[in-house]
């Protein structure tokens, strides 16, 4: 058979370039043997066609009686037909088959196969070659358009090299998976208010219109209005364990969204809730200051007593006189200004506050200042604790140093934070954040900004549905504020039925390799006690002053169901934000040094040699970012070459061409 030959240019000086090129006239690229043995491997093991068919189409075969007898394979396997060389014989044109050699040709393909195994490395390797070639053959047109050139301004030289160019750089999609984004967030739902009590779902629907503002913030500032209300003063018993009823919720928002006006409508009533306390509790409070001014003045002077007393028996009755007193005034506390909230604290005078308080606060804010504290930024160090134990209302033991020991029963803190995409982005670099599980702990809410769609002429709230959202919530704070001891909530027997379909629905969302929140484990785990938190809350809302005394119905756990699936699906997407799967978050890193170099093949070490050695220590911890890659099809492993050595040779990966930014 005639070898192909690149096509010599001739030209007038026989000194020239194309005497040059003529002496380097060599055979196309191709290897006849890896053809041989790709097609031999077919008929040996047909199960391995799909694989090949998604590298080859036939044309990159370099010698035509190959492009044949692949035509022959695929068109028999396509029937159900055996894929062997007595079927691929009768398959083929006689004439055909007498020109490549017979039916012997075919037997010989099969014996020079030393196994199946590697077809798809083969015909990776004939399909590279069959690239090699176009870019041969595109070298060669470009040289004749080069030498064709005449300088006529009618002839359209850099159009035709642009052409050439884009045609032998054209990206080669076959074989390559429908790829899917990194994030597999789906189109995330606006919030439920309908799910609310109808009082409290016409004032959020009501201010979001009017402050031309997502639903999002209002709804998740709602539950924590309520959370403010009930956290500390009410508990709620699911099936087997009981949780408290305050909430952590962030809402993220890019700056101009109108927050801080929202805000200050939400919190309108707690503000004049507190008021009220306040005034409650001044008589209290003033009679505590004199009663422990009396106190601070009986031990002065029993202990002034003590020291100057020689007689040993006047001596021993000071001394017992100047214990009591010093025991009474230690149990004369002066009473704590009432404060249900704040915007902003440090770590440490949110510790205070909530010990004050009888283990209850709240953190108010639009904006996201609580985080940076809590990362450290006046201690220099992380310090989550009063945020872990106040979410889980746990017991608090605190001692410092040069400061008096602090001790809480069962604290109880709400959060309800606005914060910017960006702070949202670098809650990830605090690694505390994750281990000691304060990003499973957040309600997470990332609604759509209304910025450059909002209504200038807005829809005000009915005076009396403000009314009664005031009236409301103000009502529920006082009215659980006057308990004597927390009250614990119980479930209907129907509902708690429904806590159990729900704990066993949920589960299989957190199976390694299959669940859609197994990579959020910490934060799915805790996902069936929130919902438990926000019905009890939604109860409280529907049954202000007795709801203590009524069991949760089924209607309203139905109603915190789905609640607590939008914050599922907006989860997802903040920590896809967040980079909390740390194999998604080193897997956009790769990916974006593939799109950054266009790098269309690639091994481990290439990564750590580039940008990415200070992520990846070791080849081994490159393994789950290319994981998460392969498997959302950004790219793809190359079959390994036939093992000759004792040493297996790296794995090395093909990048998809829409990646690579392959023009």
């Amino acid at each position: 058979m005639t070898t192909p030959r690149l096509h010599v240019i001739h030209g007038d000086d026989p000194h020239g370039p194309a005497a040059d090129l003529a002496e380097f006239v060599r055979p196309l690229p191709h290897n006849i043997q890896a053809e041989q043995h790709t097609l031999g491997a077919l008929m040996l093991d047909p199960t391995a066609l799909p694989e090949v068919r998604g590298l080859l189409d036939g044309t990159e075969f370099y010698r035509p009686a190959h492009g044949v007898i692949w035509s022959a394979i695929v068109a028999l396997a396509g029937r159900g037909a055996p894929v062997e060389p007595v079927t691929v014989a009768a398959a083929i044109d006689p004439r055909d088959l007498a020109a490549l050699g017979g039916a012997p040709y075919l037997h010989t393909l099969i014996s020079q196969v030393p196994t199946a195994t590697n077809a798809t490395y083969y015909a990776q390797l004939v399909r590279d070659l069959a690239y090699a070639r176009r870019v041969v053959a595109s070298g060669t047109r470009l040289l004749q358009l080069g030498y064709a050139s005449t300088g006529d301004s009618d002839t359209d030289l850099r159009g035709a090299v642009v052409a050439e160019l884009a045609a032998v750089t054209a990206s080669q999609s076959q074989g390559w998976p429908d790829s899917t984004p990194l994030s597999a967030t789906p189109e995330l739902p606006p919030f439920p208010v309908w799910a609310f009590p109808d009082w409290l779902g016409e004032y959020t629907a009501g201010l979001a219109e009017v402050t031309q503002t997502p639903p999002d913030l209002a709804g998740s500032l709602a539950l924590a209005v309520l959370g403010v209300a009930a956290g500390g003063k009410v508990w709620v018993r699911a099936t087997t364990w009981t949780e408290p009823t305050n909430l952590f919720t962030l809402v993220v928002l890019p700056p101009g969204n109108r927050k801080s006006e929202v805000y200050k409508h939400m919190t309108a009533p707690i503000k004049a809730a507190e008021a009220m306390l306040i005034e409650q509790a001044r008589p209290r409070i003033a009679e505590a200051a004199v009663a422990r001014k009396v106190a601070e003045a009986n031990v002065e002077k029993t202990e002034k007593a003590a020291t100057t007393t020689q007689d040993p028996t006047q001596r021993a009755v000071a001394m017992d006189e100047a214990t009591a007193a010093r025991l009474d005034l230690e149990d004369t506390p002066i009473p704590a200004e009432p404060c249900l909230f704040s915007d902003d604290a440090t770590v440490e005078v949110l510790t205070t506050r909530v010990a004050e308080q009888g283990g209850r606060f709240a953190i108010l804010s639009p904006e996201g200042e609580i985080f940076s504290i809590a990362a450290g930024r006046y201690s220099g160090a992380p310090n989550l604790a009063i945020l872990k134990s106040g979410h889980a209302g746990e017991e608090m033991r605190i001692d410092r140093m040069g400061r008096p020991s602090e001790r809480i029963a069962a604290a109880t803190i709400t959060l309800g934070i606005c914060t910017q995409p960006g702070v949202l982005a670098r809650l990830g670099e605090t690694p505390q954040f994750g281990e000691q599980g304060l990003l499973g702990r957040l309600l997470y809410s990332v609604p759509a900004s209304l910025l450059g769609f909002r209504n200038e002429r807005p829809e005000p709230v009915p005076e009396h549905i403000h009314d009664t959202y005031n009236g409301n919530v103000q009502a529920l704070i006082l009215s659980l504020a006057a308990l004597d001891k927390p009250a614990t909530l119980h479930f209907a027997p129907d509902t708690q039925a429904a806590i159990l379909d729900l704990a066993r629905e949920h589960e299989i969302r957190l199976r390694p390799g299959t669940g859609d929140l197994a990579h959020m484990t910490d934060w799915a785990g805790k996902y069936v006690g929130a919902v438990v938190r926000i019905a009890a809350l939604l109860h409280l809302a529907e049954h202000i002053r007795d709801g203590w005394d009524r069991a949760i119905t089924l209607a309203t756990f139905q109603n915190a169901r789905l609640i607590g699936e939008y914050f599922t699906l907006h989860a997802q997407a903040a920590y896809d934000a967040i980079g909390a799967d740390p194999a998604v978050n080193d897997a956009r890193a790769v990916a974006e040094w593939i799109e950054r170099t266009r790098a269309t093949r690639f091994t481990a070490r290439d990564l750590m040699r580039s940008g990415l050695k200070s992520r990846f220590k070791k080849a081994a911890d490159t393994e789950p970012a290319l994981r998460v890659l392969e498997t959302h099809g950004w790219i793809r492993r190359l079959p390994s070459p036939p093992n000759t050595r004792s040493r297996p040779a790296a794995p090395a990966y093909e990048a998809h061409p829409e990646l690579a930014n392959v023009p």
